[in-house]
């Protein structure tokens, strides 16, 4: 791996200076695929109908481990390496989840596993996804309707973050969809009398879900924009819509939520007199976490080792660190509900490798990981990246994300994924004992796709904004 260390970083770099959103990061997937094909992977492209969706496999027969990559970027937050707001190019997307890193991370460990397999004749099979649209569109929920991930009997991930840890809390299930209303231009002065305002719709629906919320479960969010709402004030709007995202902890939880807000929308339209068309943009389910994989991706980090960090990477986060206040920070390490999170409060990048600690609770957050943990043994472990306290989705993690400290961040991953993927092939016990697990977590539940079968990713939703 270190062998490699330059590629590693310079295909990281590229990918962070390429900035693709989802569903068009032709550059950043064609790259890694192409890499995986240098070293000898046979690689499928546009698997699942996605032209940026990819899988990459090495090896033969059983058992197989996943291996998963990101690579989309984050609209409106391009920002230069440094440490203070300044972006490259104003309004651009930045990485600012470390998808950068993310995808090239498990491009290096898959490949550096594979290396090992052949050098000590280890048999199985090493399979590499590349999975685009990992932010609001949720690639890997149309790879796993598609047939994907059948076949695979664990899967490895890793995600950039303020801590090192292999988690092991679930994430909120969640759909998204978007809401367009059609009524009747009229002037809006002259003739009122003649229009149907798809805008009142659009803002009589906002109204209803808003009262909707004291009737939902404690740990539901609603979350909506208005993407369209006329083009000018003495115009009756003929033509409205937003986008809404709904998260639950549980998928059935969701499900009801989502049903009331579709009555809801129904019900704007009988008072307007327009029409509605509801297009389901996507959905996925809550994450099954795994103990198994937990313990053992923790004891590779233990025994790799987390880097160690110059007095200018050091210098670099504590000003990063000043753009946002103290109480921020401590807001940020207290909802972690880390035991130890006020050892914390005065250090601004991790190097410890804490036991998960969140057994039982739910992120706030939500990811297409989740659908894949439904159908086998799946870790997505953290690797401390960005300062602690660091807001999410953010310039400050753009900036991390295309310097020193995130390459650092990049290279004890890969390594971390190699070295779990060969305990994984080479101790059947283990890999048994990560399958009994999730059995016995599902409990008898299973997967259905939340995604109608008539549908298809969202390929354009940002052709016309790149």
């Amino acid at each position: 791996m270190e062998g490699h260390r330059r590629r590693l970083i310079e295909i990281s770099d590229a990918i962070w200076g390429f900035a693709e959103l989802g569903f068009v990061e032709f550059k950043s997937s064609e790259l890694l695929a192409s890499e995986l094909e240098a070293h000898g992977f046979r690689v499928e492209r546009e698997v699942a109908g996605i032209p940026t969706a990819f899988v990459a496999t090495w090896g033969e027969g059983k058992p197989v481990i996943g291996v998963m990559g990101e690579y989309d970027a984050l609209p409106g937050i391009s920002q230069k390496a440094v440490s203070h707001k300044e972006p490259v190019v104003d309004g651009a997307p930045g990485h600012g989840c470390g998808h950068n890193i993310h995808g090239t991370s498990g491009m290096g460990g898959a490949l550096a596993a594979k290396v090992a397999m052949e050098e000590a004749g280890i048999p199985g099979t090493i399979r590499f996804y590349g999975c685009p649209a990992e932010e609001m569109l949720s690639g890997k929920v149309w790879m796993v309707r598609e047939g994907v991930f059948e076949g695979v009997d664990a899967v490895l991930s890793h995600h950039p973050s303020h801590f090192n840890y292999a988690s092991l809390s679930s994430s909120n299930a969640n759909n998204a969809a978007k809401f367009h209303f059609y009524g009747k231009e009229s002037h809006a002065a002259g003739s009122p009398e003649q229009g149907r305002s798809a805008l009142d719709a659009v803002e009589l629906m906002n109204v209803g879900v808003n009262y909707l919320r004291e009737h939902v479960i404690d740990k539901a969010r609603i979350h909506y924009v208005t993407e369209e709402g006329g083009g000018q004030p003495n115009v009756v709007p003929g033509y409205a819509r937003s986008w809404y995202l709904i998260r639950a902890p549980e998928r059935d939880q969701l499900d009801r939520i989502y049903d009331r807000i579709i009555k809801i929308a129904k019900g704007a339209e009988m008072m307007t007199e327009t029409r509605l068309e509801v297009e389901f943009v996507k959905g996925i389910y809550n994450k099954v976490p795994s103990r198994t994989l937990s313990e053992l991706v923790t004891a590779n980090m233990r025994e790799i080792g987390t880097p160690e960090y110059t007095a200018e990477e050091l210098e670099f986060a504590r000003e990063i660190a000043s753009s946002y206040s103290d109480d921020a920070k401590i807001n940020s390490l207290r909802k972690s509900k880390r035991p130890d999170w006020k050892d914390l409060v005065d250090v601004d990048l991790d190097g410890t490798i804490p036991d998960a600690w969140n057994e039982g609770e739910v992120g706030a957050g939500s990811t297409d990981v989740s659908d894949v943990s439904w159908h086998a043994p799946t870790m997505e472990f953290n690797t401390s990246a960005f300062a602690i306290g660091t807001p999410g989705h953010s310039w400050q993690n753009v900036a991390f994300s295309g310097m020193s400290i995130g390459h650092k961040s990049l290279m004890f991953a890969a390594k971390v994924i190699a070295a779990s993927a060969l305990d994984l092939l080479t101790q059947p016990e283990a890999l048994k004992a990560a399958q009994s697990e999730l059995k016995e977590r599902l409990g008898g539940r299973k997967y259905v796709t939340p995604v109608p079968q008539d549908a298809k990713p969202p390929l354009d939703q940002w052709t016309e904004k790149t």
